[in-house]
């Protein structure tokens, strides 16, 4: 992304932290099975002990809360690139004291730090152009241990303008059952125009040609798609 890019991309979440957790199961659809499949790949990766973790785009902590109130070994680092984001996860994620550490920086260009046992993320990373993706699934990689997973709980682009078409539709349908306010669909459809999403089949390439020694898709729904991949 560029300078300008990464502004527009923090201001836009900036101005959603009011409304932006009450929205989450309204413009997520299947909300429990998007991120609770995240969350049992991350346990069979795991398992019951300590391990550490990053969470990339941690927004308002809404993931991290997630893994940490079902891993009681998790050390989770959060990292976003906006202000507002942190500081409502700060206070969210209180209560866990010293298992959590929150960082501002984009995580596109600075280090991760070393060695993790895994790397989680959701609904962020399609925010990136695809080099932008390569790059960082590289970084990824280099920063994992030998078995560490990445989890990517996140979207991808339809392969064709038709598939695309029918991905928007579909959502569109489905959060309008939700009951949502127009004032609030249409501000997370402005926010969806910095989306930079690529297909499926190129995240999973992508994430194999960074050294993966897998990478699969755990669940999809049209464009909503839980990606993970080990070292």
């Amino acid at each position: 992304m560029t300078e300008s890019d990464t502004d527009a991309l923090r201001s836009a979440f900036e101005n959603a932290v009011p409304s932006y957790d009450a929205l989450r199961r309204k413009l997520i659809p299947h909300f429990d099975a998007f991120y609770g499949t995240a969350l049992d790949l991350l346990e069979e990766a795991v398992g019951a002990g300590e391990f550490r973790c990053v969470d990339l785009g941690v927004g308002t902590g809404l993931l991290s809360e997630m893994i940490l109130a079902r891993f009681p070994g998790a050390q989770i680092e959060g990292v976003d690139l906006a202000p507002k984001m942190l500081d409502a996860a700060r206070e969210r994620l209180a209560t866990y004291g010293a298992r959590l550490r929150l960082t501002l920086a984009d995580y596109a260009t600075e280090p991760l730090p070393a060695p993790l046992d895994a790397v989680v993320s959701a609904l962020s990373i399609h925010h990136l152009e695809d080099e932008a993706k390569r790059r960082l699934f590289r970084r990824i990689y280099d920063a994992l241990r030998p078995g560490g997973i990445f989890l990517n709980a996140d979207q991808s682009l339809g392969e064709t303008r038709d598939i695309e078409d029918a991905y928007q539709r579909r959502w569109e349908a489905d959060v309008r059952l939700s009951g949502i306010a127009e004032d609030d669909f249409a501000a997370a459809k402005k926010r969806a125009e910095l989306d930079r999403s690529a297909t499926f089949a190129d995240q999973i390439a992508w994430l194999e040609d960074a050294g993966f020694r897998y990478a699969d898709i755990g669940w999809k729904r049209h464009r909503f798609t839980v990606f993970y991949a080990q070292r």
